[in-house]
């Protein structure tokens, strides 16, 4: 397995790869102790920091002050199987390839930190939302459909939190995106940039009662500009490139049904129809189109408290491609199940350790795509995906 390495000098900076974490390059990586539930209720349950993540508005549910830091590893095997290759010139080969999305160590912090008697909430997160790794062999016979992908992303939010009622709590926070992108096709196509943008987030949060509550969240992403050097077979050298992002809107509740059992869920919709290509203002043509369909994932789960020590957890998610009629070699995408469970252990009142695991199944799905650069190329080939992730964090409250 090959293992994807960085170096950074501190954790809020983040090695990801998402071939089998979340449809299209969505990070479904935010926490351990939502890795243990499927991330169900995720955005309303608010049981440490990591909630910000999700829902800016639970952070009123705090009454004070919270820290949580954890981290994510990821073990995945994306393979290319039954795939023949059609060059321009010569007869179709075999195309299978085995093992093409790198490995991940995904880092996150949360500080979430109440303002006593004020109603408002104060909350700091550095953690990802987006980032994706496929590498082809070196000497791989498509090599204009192969080569390398790589997309990594550190979110930095700056979040409020108001209680405006005894039930109900609004939130706001501007998330800073800073991106990474390398994409080669041999020699058709170069790309090494990066950059920096702005989004934000908006998010409600609905207490009907103490077992009882709903989060609804809406972030908004941006078109990420990223610099430095582009050079494309028919274009020339370009300093910039655009990588649309998807907007996000999630549904979370959570309702503990009785005193040791919770159930929870969560829906979220991804407007990844934004993804349409990668494109160059210096550029007449788009350097590749993707045009990617709206998606998202619906995950259930039940939280179960035998003790004051002990919480375990479990969930399911279904998590929906957004690929439709065009598809990609490059970012082979499938529907994914998620199977979880995880638990935390308090050490003390004011801290405690989270545990969770998930196994993820991509359905096997059909790709075919074809090139007319020069003359005509064209591959199609089956993808199967699965992955475990493992994820750990620490709490506490002062």
């Amino acid at each position: 397995m090959k293992t994807l390495r960085c170096t950074y000098p501190i954790i809020i900076l983040a090695c990801v790869s998402t071939q089998s974490l979340a449809a299209g390059f969505q990070l479904n990586a935010q926490s351990a102790t939502g890795l243990g539930r499927a991330y169900a209720g995720d955005a309303i349950i608010a049981d440490n920091a990591s909630v910000m993540a999700k829902n800016s508005a639970a952070m009123a549910l705090f009454d004070q002050p919270s820290l949580s830091v954890g981290a994510i590893s990821v073990v995945s095997d994306v393979d290319i199987t039954d795939a023949s290759y059609t060059p321009s010139r010569g007869q179709t080969v075999d195309a299978s390839v085995d093992d093409i999305a790198n490995n991940a160590f995904i880092p996150n912090f949360y500080y979430v930190h109440p303002i006593a008697d004020s109603g408002l909430t104060l909350g700091l997160a550095m953690y990802s939302n987006f980032g994706t790794s496929v590498e082809f062999p070196d000497d791989y016979v498509a090599s204009e459909f192969g080569g390398e992908t790589s997309l990594t992303s550190i979110n930095i939010g700056l979040s409020a939190a108001y209680q405006v009622t005894e039930k109900l709590s609004l939130g706001a926070g501007l998330d800073i995106i800073h991106g990474e992108g390398k994409i080669t096709r041999g020699s058709l196509l170069d790309v090494e940039v990066d950059g920096v943008d702005y989004g934000f987030n908006l998010g409600l949060a609905y207490e009907f009662n103490d077992d009882n509550r709903i989060g609804l969240s809406y972030r908004y992403s941006p078109d990420l500009e990223a610099d430095g050097d582009v050079n494309m077979m028919g274009e020339g050298e370009a300093s910039s490139i655009n990588i649309p992002l998807p907007d996000m809107l999630e549904l979370s509740g959570y309702h503990r049904v009785m005193p040791k059992l919770a159930f929870h869920y969560s829906v979220q919709y991804l407007q990844w129809s934004e993804f349409d290509s990668l494109t160059s203002d210096e550029f007449s043509s788009s350097i590749k189109d993707y045009e990617w369909a709206d998606a998202g994932h619906v995950s259930v789960g039940t939280t179960y408290y035998p003790s004051e020590s002990w919480e375990l957890r479990a969930g399911y998610m279904y998590d929906h491609a957004p690929t439709d009629t065009l598809q990609s070699m490059s970012i082979p995408d499938s529907n994914r199940h998620w199977l979880s469970v995880g638990t935390t252990y308090k050490l003390s009142p004011s801290q405690s350790i989270d545990l969770g695991v998930s196994y993820i199944l991509g359905e096997d799905t059909a790709v075919e795509e074809s090139l007319t650069v020069v003359g005509e190329s064209h591959i199609n080939g089956v993808v199967e995906s699965s992955a475990w992730l493992f994820g750990l964090q620490y709490n506490h409250s002062f």
